[in-house]
């Protein structure tokens, strides 16, 4: 039993604690996040952001917490194109280029893959977002 205590203890002293970011105030999903948002806690919690480069700027994907520590997967790129926004669908492929009007079923930053219709034709394609909010639609 001794050397089940004197183990424990050990264990408990090598717990090493960093600095974390932490909210002020309660975030909500779908917020962007500013520099007067956060705060330092120093805490040990595996895999919680510390760098506020990574954080300010971003969108919150659920709701924050104050106090609570924000997790990489907690927070991503602002969307620039919301579901049911009109969209420019572009395909291109061995020179060629089509452009079409669209409308996004889906919400999404630069970089995210949602769904698109074609007003013309009413097909449903699959594309990237583009920086410009164009949807480049995949083969």
């Amino acid at each position: 039993m001794r050397y089940l205590v004197a183990t424990l203890l050990v264990l408990s002293a090598n717990t090493v604690l960093a600095d974390i970011l932490v909210p002020l105030r309660t975030i909500r999903a779908r917020e962007v996040i500013s520099a007067v948002d956060l705060a330092v806690k120093t805490a040990d919690v595996p895999g919680a952001l510390s760098d506020p480069a990574l954080l300010v700027g971003q969108e919150a994907r659920i709701a924050l917490y104050p106090g609570r520590p924000v997790r990489p997967g907690d927070v991503g790129p602002p969307a620039i194109v919301g579901r049911n926004d009109l969209v420019t669908l572009v395909f291109s492929n061995a020179g060629l280029h089509i452009a079409a009007e669209g409308r996004a079923l889906g919400r999404g930053g630069e970089g995210d893959t949602i769904r698109a219709m074609n007003l013309s034709s009413r097909t449903t394609v699959t594309g990237r977002i583009m920086a410009d909010g164009s949807i480049e639609v995949q083969q």
